[in-house]
């Protein structure tokens, strides 16, 4: 199989490392961090205009009708420069649910604001008792007329306290980890009844707590079929686990390019520390794990749009555990070579680690989707 990038790719690829070998270097970042919504809007804006924001929808909504493999060189790349701004909330997961199960009223309403830069969007989904079960979800919704009333609360929603709006899921019946029942309703941050605290994450991202008080959402705001989102919410967040493999890979290559210069510069007994052999093999051992990781995250980006559930869900799965093991492996290592001072606040090494370790948590850990693997059969069928 061909794994080449096209030229179009390829351009795509040089044009997002440029814009971070510009503009994103660990200083900046931490000045970035302070701006309101924990991220630069002026960055944002020149996504919008390199055509990021608009990479994965339809042309006629203003984007580029881009696949998954443009989704996996954007993340990659913001990886690497540990970029803080929302992509994957508002493009990735909530633009994921849009361009799915979207009404044509609210594509053509919303998309080309998204791709414009205008709209910053957040998935409320998780809640506190759900841990990485996708279907447990206490927030209800009922009728009312023709409008629906929803009430609950949500956990952990990425860059919920910077969000206009918000993709919603409640449930309209059935029991609290039920498949069927779910929907999704689009709200406005600042509707009658909803109350958002934000809050800093370990990584240096942002995260909110959503409260839910009688929201009243015409049914027209209704994304998919109301009591039958679960499939969608499922098939949007394996998106949001292949964008995040590679998200992490490209985590993992800054962390293994960053060690291993410091090991040609750090000097020890008079030598350089990468002259020691056991060194040597630790760095090989961490290109290993990262190159493992590199290969599942682009089976990942491979079957993330794969109509057969079970494939898809299985490959998500084993790619996840991958990138779990291999996070830790790379990110133990490089702290470990760097000493000390990988563990302080001025070394960037340490905050790549902060962020792998929080992906690894995102959409269930690598011990979670283990066993979701052994109770699918495995990633090969017997």
């Amino acid at each position: 199989m061909d794994f080449a990038l096209s030229d179009e790719q390829r351009l795509l690829r040089d044009s997002v490392e440029r814009l971070f070998a510009d503009r994103y270097a660990f200083e900046a970042r931490r000045h970035y961090a302070q701006e309101p919504g924990g991220y630069s809007h002026d960055l944002w804006a020149l996504y919008a205009e390199l055509g990021l924001l608009g990479l994965p929808f339809a042309e006629e909504h203003g984007g580029s009708a881009g696949g998954p493999v443009e989704t996996m060189i954007v993340m990659e790349a913001i990886g690497k420069a540990l970029a803080l701004e929302p992509y994957l909330a508002t493009v990735v997961l909530a633009g994921g649910l849009l361009r799915l199960g979207g009404s044509e009223k609210l594509r053509a309403e919303l998309i080309p604001r998204i791709a414009a830069g205008d709209l910053t969007l957040a998935f409320a989904h998780a809640e506190r008792q759900s841990r990485y079960d996708l279907a447990d979800v206490a927030t209800s919704a009922r009728r009312d007329g023709g409008d629906f009333v929803l009430d609950g609360a949500k956990s952990l929603v990425l860059h919920g306290d910077s969000a206009k709006k918000f993709i919603v899921s409640a449930r309209l019946n059935g029991a609290r980890n039920d498949h069927v029942g779910l929907g999704l309703f689009l709200i406005d941050a600042a509707a009658s009844g909803v109350t958002t605290r934000g809050y800093g994450t370990v990584d240096g991202l942002r995260g909110a707590e959503v409260q839910l008080a009688n929201v009243r959402v015409p049914a027209g705001a209704s994304i998919s079929e109301p009591g039958a989102a679960f499939p969608l919410i499922e098939r949007v967040a394996d998106a949001g686990i292949a964008a995040l493999c590679a998200e992490a890979v490209g985590a993992m290559a800054a962390m293994h390019e960053t060690t291993v210069d410091y090991m040609k510069t750090r000097k020890q007994f008079g030598v350089t520390i990468g002259s020691f052999q056991v060194l040597q093999h630790r760095a090989a051992e961490m290109l290993v794990a990262l190159e493992q990781a590199r290969s599942m995250a682009m089976l990942a980006t491979m079957m993330a749009d794969a109509d057969d559930p079970r494939e898809r869900r299985a490959t998500i799965s084993a790619a996840k555990v991958q990138i779990g093991r291999s996070g830790r492996s790379v990110g133990q290592a490089a702290i470990q070579i760097h000493g000390g001072i990988g563990m302080t606040m001025e070394a960037k090494v340490g905050h790549y680690f902060k962020r792998v370790t929080t992906i690894d948590t995102l959409f269930g850990d690598a011990d979670h989707h283990l066993g979701l693997l052994a109770a699918s059969g495995g990633l090969i069928a017997a």
